[in-house]
């Protein structure tokens, strides 16, 4: 467990928003990038294509059976074909954000390539539970992507602030695998990886909707959280259908009934959404061996 010292440093830290890190150069262009225009395409394309790092993770996850194409990917261009604009934005963006920090070292108990791979694996659940919505209220694929890329984004921001800290959540979590991570983050921490990455959605001037994602995604019913946010409750229902993969981070309780209708699905739906769940963890799973 951490001492008093470690938890008070912890708070301030995360209040003091300067010390948060600042988002990539490369990021803050991507999410001021206009796809409606031919420059603002040419732009993002450009972008991608001069960051190895979001290159090589777009063209592999391009590549990976988990996104449904069914011809092999060899550029941008082609990604952008076969993905469409919108979703090779929120994805080069959801890795723009999370590149500095996925640099980190990993600790004994914590690696961010195991945080990076459940990140995009929600994201492609909450794209997949998203079909299931009716279209008059369902959330632009965009912003579907990238908060399941950024919801958990507050570990690797811990880990950037206190290795040591981080490192010994991660460690309760994976001994206590029953427990609620809210629950264990506050004994251990005194603070969530919620609250932490909410504030650096916020220091980072990230749209309102993904600050609420990545903030609230955990206690989902609660005053702050719009009921025009479906966002919030997609993310949380993502990671319930989607147990402790990739990392421990128990969610706690069966799935409701009313946490499927109250964002438009009918139930009779329910079991082969779980069904392509399944079969997107089996495949995700393939691509970190």
């Amino acid at each position: 467990m951490t001492d008093e010292d470690t938890r008070s440093r912890l708070k301030r830290a995360v209040n003091n928003l300067d010390s948060l890190p600042a988002m990539p150069v490369i990021a803050q262009k991507l999410l001021a990038l206009p796809l409606d225009t031919e420059k603002g395409e040419e732009e993002l394309l450009k972008l991608v294509g001069q960051d190895p790092q979001i290159y090589a993770k777009l063209i592999g996850m391009a590549n990976s059976p988990i996104m449904g194409v069914t011809r092999k990917v060899n550029s941008v261009q082609d990604a952008s074909m076969l993905l469409g604009l919108t979703r090779v934005k929120s994805v080069a963006l959801g890795i723009a954000s999370m590149s500095n920090l996925s640099r980190l070292a990993p600790g004994k108990h914590f690696n961010p390539q195991d945080l990076w791979l459940h990140c995009m694996t929600v994201a492609m659940v909450m794209r997949t539970i998203s079909q299931y919505i009716p279209k008059a209220i369902r959330t632009n694929e965009d912003q579907i992507f990238l908060a399941g890329l950024l919801h958990d984004i507050g570990f690797m921001a811990l880990h950037h602030i206190d290795a040591a800290a981080s490192d010994e959540l991660h460690h309760q979590l994976a001994m206590q695998p029953e427990r609620p991570v809210l629950e264990i983050e506050l004994e251990t921490l005194g603070i969530t990886h919620c609250f932490i990455g909410a504030q650096l959605a916020k220091h980072w001037n990230l749209p309102l909707e993904i600050i609420g994602a990545i903030g609230y995604h955990h206690p989902p019913y609660v005053e702050e959280v719009s009921a025009q946010n479906p966002l919030v409750r997609l993310v949380n229902l993502a990671e319930k259908v989607l147990p402790d993969f990739g990392m421990a981070e128990h969610t706690g309780g069966d799935i409701q009934k009313h946490e499927w209708t109250e964002l438009g699905i009918e139930l009779a739906d329910v079991d082969e959404i779980c069904e392509m769940t399944n079969e997107l963890a089996v495949q995700a799973a393939q691509m970190s061996v």
